[in-house]
This record gives structure tokens, C-alpha cells and sequence, in this order.
């Protein structure tokens, strides 16, 4: 928690990080540039943004998009739910101290009671882009790489390839989950197997035996890092299981999807102590320990909203069974078994750029394609009067 004069002053990376990368097999060059990064505090994970983001991979958000159908970002349709709200704005009026009484600390004794985990297991964050790209900088090296899957959140990806550590993308299984078996036979002593599930941009979800045998049988020392910023999405069992019984599972969660808090850049990582202290040793855990507290009010009172949390995701479930029943009824083919608030169109012999300029010139914002699918797009679900227009969009489109 930054309770000094200047809290916008970060210190350098200290000592014991720079020995450990340079131990690691990274050059002064590298620790120079992820100093700059981390060290200075200037990473902050905007949107999910950082410094190594390819140009234009952001949100089309801003004020040449102003007035669009926003179905583009996998934000949810609305804002956070009415007890996160109310648990915000009354602790607006003690914003004038750093921490009036213990917020920090109860967000994550209320994370620990419901995921069944120690304290110290658990660090907040502003969103989970942070911590994802620090997993990357903490386990990887120029000798053990990352595996991920493809199609998959690419900012594991391009943080490796940044960073210039080893980087093997492994295609999706015939029904789209994480082949976990090719992921380690592509790198066998690699630092970290990144698995999204449910998974961006398919929405499909990698079960949990799956990654317990990757945890299982992946190298020594290795960690396993789990994405489920869709898990309540789609409300199956969490790699949090895997915890107790692996020192290298890392699990990522975010409150900007489901809980309609992307704007309030809130999330948290679990993990064993060790592991969280080595993520957050560039900049003395300024990130984890400086966040707004409406963003930590708001999370905390939301996360216990269980009736809530059920009825959002069958309001997104219907809306997302009548966008997919339009985009069958026009004769295009789906990536089929989406849990989460998106899927993917397959538009055959169109580019998905092409398709998202076609839409935006109607007034609706889809999502991108990725490299290994460019005749795809990502659709967002948003609520079912935007789907709606995004149905009479496509139909337009569609027939010219």
C-alpha cells in the first residue's frame, strides 16, 4: 500500500530481481527494458495494453467509435452489480486516505474464504493483464519458453516474444480445447504452459483432467498458468483444485468480464507465496498493493453475489442462443461449444477485417480475427436488444 508522500514514485528494481533474471539468462540489455516496464511502474495494464501490445490489437473504444454497438471487446453488456456499486460510492467519501481501515486486505480474506485458499495465496491487481505478462518475465528465460494454444489471448505471446524467450503456439483440438499433450511434446523444458479456459476468442473450455495432466507432467519447476477471466461465464470447476497439491499452478481472475468492472481495472492472482513475491518483486509490489478502493469495495461486495452472478449468465446464455441461431439461419458456420459471452464466425472466403469494416459502417462493433483463423470473427455478447441489431446487421450484410 503507497502511504508516502510521493505514492507516483516508484522504486528501481531491486537488487535480487535483477540477479535472477541475469541468473536466468537475460542480458543488462533486458533487465534495462523490463525495468522500464515494471520498475518504473509505467506497465499498469491498460486494458490490457502493455508496452509489447502490436499496434492496433486494442478495443476500437474511443471517439471515432462513439455511438457504435460495442460487441467488439468481451466487456459485459452492463455495469457491476447493484451491491459492488453501493459498497463504491460509500467509500467514495473516505477516498481522502490511502486505506481508512483494512480494504486491502479484507478483499483478499474474502477471496480465501471463497476459493478454500491461505492469505497469502492470493494478491490483487489491477486486472489480470498484468500479472498474465509478469508470469511470462518471472518463468521464462531465453531457455525455457512459453506454450500456449492458437487461437488464444495473444498477450502471453507477445510478451515472450518481446522478451525474446522461446515461443511455441499449438493449435486447438478438432473440438477446440487446449491440446495439452502437443503443448508439452512442442517444449519439454519450457517455463510456462498458458492455458485459457474458458478460452478467448472460442469461448470453449479445457477440462480440468486436461490440465491436471499437464500439471502432472510437465518439467520440474514449470509453472501451469490458468486464465479463467470467463469462468463465471460459464460456471464450471476451477484449476484452483490443482493448487494444493502442485507448487506450480498459477491461476488469473478479473472482475472486468462478468462483474462489468472493466473500467475499474480490478482482478487478482493465486499462487503459492514464493511465486507471488517473484511477480512482484520488480516494483515492490506497488501494483498489488495500490488499488483504487472503489475497485477493491466494489469486488468485494460483489463477489458473493451468487443469485446475481446465475441470473447474468442466463441473460447472456439467451442472448447468445439468439445471435447463434441468426448466424446458423444465414448459412454460416460457428465455432460450436462457446461458455463464455463470445464466439466465433466463420465468414468462408471474406477476411474478418473486411467483415468488421462492413459492420462498423452499420453502426455495430465486432470483434477482430486472429492470425491462424483470418476468415473468422470474435463476437461479443452483449445484452439481447444489441444482439438483435447485430442479427439485422448480419442479415444485411449478409444479402447484400
Amino acid at each position: 500500500m503507497a502511504t508516502d508522500e510521493h505514492p507516483e514514485q516508484f522504486p528501481p528494481m531491486p537488487s535480487a530481481a535483477q540477479d535472477d533474471l541475469v541468473t536466468r539468462g537475460y542480458n543488462r540489455r533486458d533487465l534495462g527494458r523490463i525495468a522500464a516496464i515494471f520498475g518504473a511502474g509505467t506497465l499498469a495494464a491498460r486494458a490490457g495494453a502493455p508496452a509489447w501490445a502490436a499496434p492496433g490489437s486494442g478495443p476500437a473504444n474511443g471517439p471515432s467509435a462513439a455511438g457504435l454497438v460495442h460487441i467488439d471487446s468481451n466487456e459485459c453488456w452492463t455495469g457491476p452489480f447493484a451491491a459492488g456499486q453501493q459498497a463504491a460510492h460509500a467509500i467514495v467519501a473516505q477516498s481522502n486516505r490511502y486505506e481508512p481501515a483494512d480494504e486491502h486486505d479484507d478483499f483478499i480474506r474474502t477471496v480465501a474464504a471463497i476459493e478454500g485458499l491461505p492469505f497469502d495465496w492470493i494478491a490483487p491487481w489491477p486486472g489480470s493483464s498484468d500479472p498474465l505478462c509478469r508470469a511470462v518475465v518471472s518463468f521464462c528465460s531465453p531457455t525455457r519458453g512459453l506454450v500456449t494454444g492458437n487461437p488464444t489471448f495473444e498477450l502471453a505471446w507477445r510478451t515472450a516474444e518481446w522478451l525474446g524467450a522461446p515461443l511455441a503456439r499449438i493449435p486447438l483440438t478438432a473440438d477446440h480445447r487446449h491440446d495439452v499433450r502437443a503443448m508439452l511434446a512442442a517444449n519439454p523444458t519450457a517455463g510456462v504452459y498458458y492455458v485459457c479456459t474458458p478460452n478467448n476468442p472460442t469461448g470453449t473450455v479445457t477440462p480440468l483432467d486436461d490440465i491436471a495432466w499437464l500439471v502432472k507432467n510437465k518439467p520440474a519447476g514449470a509453472k501451469v498458468l490458468v486464465d479463467e477471466a470467463y469462468i463465471h461465464w460459464a460456471g464450471v470447476p476451477s484449476a484452483v483444485a490443482l493448487m494444493k497439491d502442485s507448487p506450480d499452478v498459477l491461476v488469473l481472475r478479473t472482475f472486468s468480464k462478468m462483474f462489468g468492472m472493466a473500467g475499474m481495472r480490478m482482478g487478482f492472482v493465486m499462487g503459492r507465496p514464493e511465486d507471488l513475491a517473484r511477480m512482484m518483486r520488480y516494483d515492490g509490489g506497488m501494483q498489488s498493493g495500490s488499488l483504487p478502493l472503489p475497485s477493491l469495495a466494489c469486488a468485494r461486495a460483489s463477489l458473493g453475489e451468487k443469485a446475481a452472478i446465475a441470473e447474468r449468465r442466463a441473460t447472456m446464455e439467451a442472448a447468445r442462443d439468439y445471435a447463434q441461431q441468426a448466424v446458423r439461419a444465414e448459412g454460416l458456420r460457428l465455432i460450436e461449444g462457446s461458455r463464455a459471452n463470445m464466439f466465433m464466425i466463420d465468414w468462408r472466403d471474406r477476411k474478418g477485417s473486411a467483415m468488421q469494416q462492413a459492420f462498423r459502417a452499420q453502426g455495430v462493433e465486432i470483434g477482430r480475427s486472429w492470425d491462424i483463423w483470418p476468415n473468422m470473427s470474435r463476437v461479443t455478447v452483449g445484452s439481447l436488444d444489441e444482439m438483435r441489431r447485430f442479427a439485422a446487421v448480419l442479415r444485411k450484410v449478409q444479402r447484400g
